[in-house]
């Protein structure tokens, strides 16, 4: 069991309750009727939720449920902005502790596993970026291509190197620049070789899962096909629009936007005809349940987690029985 997430039988050495999923598991539905039962104030753990504008694509709660219950790290950064797990890390402990001094519980809700993973075993020493071996690793990307590079990165660190995809640009290219910068594999801080700080204790980690990935398809599926009837594809054009943004941003290469800034670049019209819509939307569900995969991935990571079926009939009442008693 991770030191910093511990099972507490006294509710008074509780001092958070982490809630996490998979993409479309269900998670803000359940923080919102924990909610309606004890007061508690919500932190959310998602890399996308940050950033403002970027509404439609990220399923970020609505401006009525985020007036339901406070809400935090929602729209504070503009999308050509970057955030890290140690700038999440340093405000999610800052508002750990003003929430509780109000009076609320901490209810942090997300999918950012790497956030949560930060949190709960500390902050890794990895070295600066260092935009010198950045640049070089772009300019020989761009010779070889990204696979090249992840094979590269496979003869240094395997074990980065297996779970990261091909493709996989942005990974890739830090994992190498940790490498040639620092002469050590990403992996060996990620293994806790180099913590500079040790995880917030207190805390106790709820998990939605699916008994059936099926399930969790259809649900993706479903809530892509929303997001483009509620006008996806013109919230990316106003992105676009703007002229500082682009898919090497942190921001633009978030699921789903991705696809959509790539098909309408490959269109060359505004208005995609139907066979470009359609290949969007395949693509788009296809990147997401790979999102999803990774997360259940690094969730059955973490032996310190009770699980909820996400999929049962009864997820929400029972999550909301269970952390209510746990709190």
């Amino acid at each position: 069991m991770p030191p910093s997430v511990a099972a507490t039988g006294h509710p008074e050495n509780l001092k958070y309750i982490a809630l996490a999923g998979p993409t479309a598991s269900g998670k803000t539905a359940v923080a919102l009727a924990v909610a309606r039962v004890r007061p508690v104030e919500i932190v959310s753990v998602d890399s996308a939720l940050v950033y403002r504008g970027m509404d439609i694509g990220t399923a970020k709660p609505s401006l009525a449920e985020q007036a339901a219950v406070p809400h935090h790290l929602i729209d504070i950064l503009d999308p050509a902005e970057s955030y890290s797990a140690a700038a999440f890390v340093v405000d999610a402990t800052r508002l750990i502790d003003e929430i509780r001094a109000r009076g609320a519980l901490p209810l942090l809700v997300g999918g950012t596993m790497l956030y949560f993973k930060a949190l709960f075993d500390g902050i890794d020493a990895m070295p600066a970026a260092d935009a010198a071996v950045r640049a070089r690793i772009d300019t020989e990307a761009a010779a070889l291509g990204w696979p090249a590079m992840h094979a590269r990165l496979a003869k240094v660190d395997p074990v980065t190197a297996a779970r990261l995809a091909p493709q996989d640009s942005q990974r890739i290219q830090r994992a190498l620049e940790v490498w040639e910068s620092s002469g050590q594999p990403l992996s060996s801080f990620h293994a806790g070789e180099n913590k500079a700080a040790k995880g917030l204790a207190g805390g106790m980690l709820f998990s939605l899962e699916p008994g059936d990935r099926a399930w969790l398809h259809a649900r993706i599926a479903d809530r892509f096909d929303a997001m483009l009837a509620a006008g996806f594809l013109d919230e990316v054009r106003a992105l676009r629009a703007r002229g500082d943004l682009s898919t090497e941003l942190p921001s633009m290469r978030c699921v789903g936007y991705r696809q959509a800034w790539e098909m309408l670049d490959t269109s060359g019209s505004a208005t995609p005809d139907a066979k470009a819509m359609n290949e969007l939307r395949e693509r788009g569900i296809a990147a997401t349940r790979q999102l999803a995969k990774r997360q259940i991935t690094w969730l059955r990571s973490m032996p310190a987690r009770t699980v909820i079926a996400c999929d049962a009939p009864d997820a929400v009442q029972t999550a909301v029985q269970r952390i209510a008693t746990a709190a």
